[in-house]
């Protein structure tokens, strides 16, 4: 496990941790440029404002269209960062990561091989070459490297924790400005750096994207269908107070019927999460209308389900991903 200290949030001087970050990264960056790896969730947007205020226009921002976002999440992302003056170029990488992930069903293969791989040994490595930089900002927090260090899941933004030198496999140095925060102390932050709510509250996204929320193989049209089941249910639980929540394909078929034959379909799980910061989780009580409704739309306008089940199990055992 890192030698890194937590500073929970009860303790966070936001003021004080800006201005000691801001040097930080200029520090670390010296007189080169540097990147910043934005994916649109709360983490990484803290640390591209951060590198952002400390560097200028010697940071690059780079959001990577993988082909695993949500529904015109890149797009909105682009959007959000333009308002607050931050230039974002997207790199179209969606053929490299479905090549990686073809035949992948293992899901710590899918993370390491499928995810993490190509993120940075190919997308970044090469946009670091391109660009000059020396460093990549990215927005790991404490949990992420306390899961990996644990075993429970290799998430895909942990290098020097575990003993991998960043540098001797990538070519680049990796810093963490938010390293020692977990999320409510990182949404903390994210008001007082003045990000819109629509960032600061975003509900969490995984770094492996929709590939976590697909049991099995990860395939263009596997994705497809549980990106239009993600829309259903963000939809229909936006007004929902909880942590989480997600739709998750499982791999196999299912019998269900369709015009009055029997008809072997998809399984749509849906997830819901009461958290404080992702170590721990239940099941949100959400009545039983509101889950009928979305089964309701799930098999009409996602014709390949035939099947929604509802996760009522705690963290731990179960996980807030399914993979």
């Amino acid at each position: 496990m890192s030698s890194v200290k937590e500073i929970p949030l009860d303790t966070l001087d936001a003021d004080s941790f800006v201005r000691e970050q801001e040097e930080a990264i200029r520090a670390v960056a010296g007189d080169d440029m540097a990147i910043s790896a934005l994916s649109g969730g709360v983490d990484s947007a803290v640390v591209t404002l951060l590198g952002h205020r400390a560097l200028g226009d010697r940071l690059k921002t780079y959001i990577v269209e993988n082909g695993l976002m949500r529904e015109g999440e890149v797009e909105r992302v682009v959007a959000w960062f333009a308002k607050l003056g931050v230039p974002v170029e997207v790199v179209d990488a969606r053929d490299k990561f479905f090549a990686a992930l073809k035949g992948v069903t293992d899901p710590e293969e899918k993370r390491e091989k499928g995810i993490t791989q190509v993120f940075y040994k190919d997308v970044f490595a090469s946009l670091v070459k391109e660009s000059g930089a020396k460093v990549l900002l990215q927005g790991t927090i404490f949990t992420d490297v306390e899961e990996t260090a644990a075993g429970i899941k290799r998430q895909h933004n942990v290098f020097e924790q575990i003993g991998i030198d960043p540098q001797q496999a990538f070519g680049y140095r990796v810093a963490e400005p938010i390293l020692a925060l977990r999320k409510p102390a990182v949404r903390a932050l994210a008001r007082a750096l003045g990000l819109p709510p629509e960032i600061s509250e975003r509900p969490p996204f995984p770094g492996p994207a929709l590939a976590a929320r697909v049991v099995g193989e990860a395939t263009p049209e596997r994705v497809a269908l549980v990106r239009k089941a993600t829309a259903i249910v963000e939809e229909a639980l936006a007004g929902v107070s909880a942590f989480q929540h997600m739709a998750i394909l499982h791999a196999d078929l299912v019998t269900g019927i369709r015009d009055g034959r029997r008809a072997f379909g998809r399984q749509i799980e849906i997830r819901c999460w009461d958290s404080a910061d992702a170590v721990t989780a239940a099941p949100t009580a959400l009545p039983f209308p509101l889950l009928r409704q979305m089964a309701d739309r799930l098999v009409a306008e996602v014709p390949e389900v035939v099947s929604v089940t509802y996760n009522i199990a705690t963290k731990p055992p179960s996980c807030i991903e399914a993979v």
